[in-house]
């Protein structure tokens, strides 16, 4: 892994159950909010294992391929999500 995304690694594995922040976040945390996209491409490929479903756009819309699974997750750890969006928004 490069640098980068060994950073985004463990930006994802700090998020707490119930905590959901957005790519950009992600990637400010990382050092540069310009990498949102790098944050998703990233969990597209390398996701499994992280709480990849804490993770939502910038709109609080769940953007994950699986969002139905997503939502899911989300709900369980008490997140609450209405039409496909983070109630509340999102960091």
């Amino acid at each position: 892994m490069t640098p980068l995304q060994l950073r985004i690694r463990a930006a994802v594995l700090e998020l707490q159950a119930g905590e959901v922040v957005s790519y950009r976040e992600v990637a400010r945390r990382c050092g540069n909010p310009r990498w949102a996209r790098a944050v998703g491409g990233f969990l597209a490929e390398h996701g499994d294992g992280l709480p990849w479903w804490r993770v939502v756009r910038n709109d609080g819309r769940l953007g994950a391929p699986s969002r139905v699974e997503q939502r899911r997750r989300l709900r369980a750890e008490g997140v609450d999500v209405e039409d496909w969006r983070v109630v509340g928004g999102v960091p």
